[in-house]
C-alpha cells in the first residue's frame, strides 16, 4: 500500500488482493494517520481480487477510521471485488444503486454479518 497526503486528506492506493491476509496492511494504513487528518481515501484501483475476508477487513478499517473521526471515501472499485460487494449486500446485479443503500442506517451492519456468515463458510486453503 502507498500513501500520499494532500491537504488533510490521507489517500491509500491498495494493489493484489484484499484477503484474509491484509489486515496487517490495512492498521499500517491507519497508522499513517495523524491527528491533522480529517479524510481517509482508500483507492482500490490496483485490488483484482477480495473475498469476504478481505470486506471483513475493510469494513473494520473504515469502522476505526470512523472512531478517530475521519470521513472515509472507497473508489477505484474493480469488478471482482465489487462483485463481492454486492453479492454479500445482496444487490442487484451491475449499475445496482449501491450509494443510496450505502447511507441506510446499519447497512455496513448488514454487510459485516453476511462478509462473516461467508466468510466462516469459507474454507481456507
Amino acid at each position: 500500500m502507498k500513501a500520499q497526503r494532500c491537504g488533510n486528506t490521507v489517500l491509500i492506493g491498495a494493489s493484489g488482493e484484499l484477503d484474509t491476509a491484509a489486515a496487517p496492511v490495512l492498521q499500517q494504513a491507519l497508522d499513517r494517520v495523524t491527528a491533522d487528518d480529517r479524510v481517509l481515501m482508500i483507492d482500490l484501483h490496483g485490488v483484482a481480487f477480495m473475498d469476504s475476508a478481505g470486506l471483513l477487513h475493510l469494513l473494520d478499517l473504515h469502522r476505526r477510521a470512523e472512531c478517530l473521526g475521519l470521513r472515509v471515501l472507497v473508489v477505484g472499485w474493480q469488478p471482482q471485488p465489487q462483485q463481492v460487494m454486492a453479492r454479500v449486500a445482496g444487490m442487484p446485479g451491475p449499475g445496482s444503486p449501491a450509494s443510496e443503500r450505502y447511507a441506510l442506517a446499519g447497512f455496513r451492519r448488514l454487510i459485516e454479518d453476511r462478509a462473516q456468515r461467508e466468510s466462516d463458510l469459507t474454507p481456507y486453503s
